[in-house]
C-alpha cells in the first residue's frame, strides 16, 4: 500500500494569494510571504507556497549573512596587518577578491529570487502545487499529510 499527498484545486482567490507571495517576495523579500501566510493560514495552497518562499529567503539571509561576516574578517584583518601610510602598496587580493565574492553571490541571489519569483508565481497562477527544489517536497508533507491510497 502506497501513499500520496491528497492535493487539492485551489480556488482563484487561493491561486491569486499564491501568486502574490510570489511577486511581492522578490520586492519585500520575508516580510510580505509571512504576513500572507499568517492571515491566510486555513488555506493549504497558500501556504504550502508562503512556506517555501519563507524557507528559500531565511536560506538565502543566512547565507549572504555568514558571507558578510567573512567579507568583514577579511577586510578588516587587511587593514590591520598592512601598515597605513606605505607609499606604493596597494591592498592584497584578498581584500578586494572577497568584497567582490561577496557582491556577485548577492547580485546572483537577487537574480534568482527574481527569476523563482516569476516562474513561481505563474505557476501558482495557474494552480500548480508547483515544488522549490530541495524545499519543495519538506514543505508538502507539512502542510499536506500522506493519505493511503487504494
Amino acid at each position: 500500500m502506497t501513499t500520496a499527498p491528497q492535493l487539492s484545486i485551489p480556488t482563484q482567490d487561493e491561486r491569486t494569494m499564491a501568486m502574490l507571495v510570489h511577486v511581492l517576495a522578490i520586492f519585500s523579500s520575508f516580510i510580505a510571504p509571512l504576513v500572507i501566510y499568517l492571515v491566510k493560514k486555513d488555506s493549504r495552497f497558500v501556504s504550502f507556497h508562503s512556506l517555501q518562499v519563507l524557507i528559500w529567503h531565511a536560506a538565502y539571509a543566512v547565507m549572504f549573512g555568514v558571507a558578510m561576516i567573512v567579507m568583514f574578517i577579511f577586510m578588516f584583518s587587511t587593514i590591520v596587518s598592512h601598515p597605513q601610510g606605505t607609499p606604493g602598496q596597494e591592498p592584497p587580493f584578498a581584500f578586494f577578491g572577497v568584497f567582490g565574492a561577496v557582491w556577485l553571490l548577492g547580485l546572483g541571489g537577487w537574480a534568482l529570487n527574481v527569476i523563482l519569483g516569476v516562474v513561481y508565481a505563474i505557476k501558482a497562477n495557474q494552480g500548480e502545487w508547483a515544488r522549490y527544489p530541495l524545499i519543495g517536497n519538506l514543505v508538502l508533507n507539512k502542510i499536506v499529510p500522506e493519505q493511503p491510497v487504494s
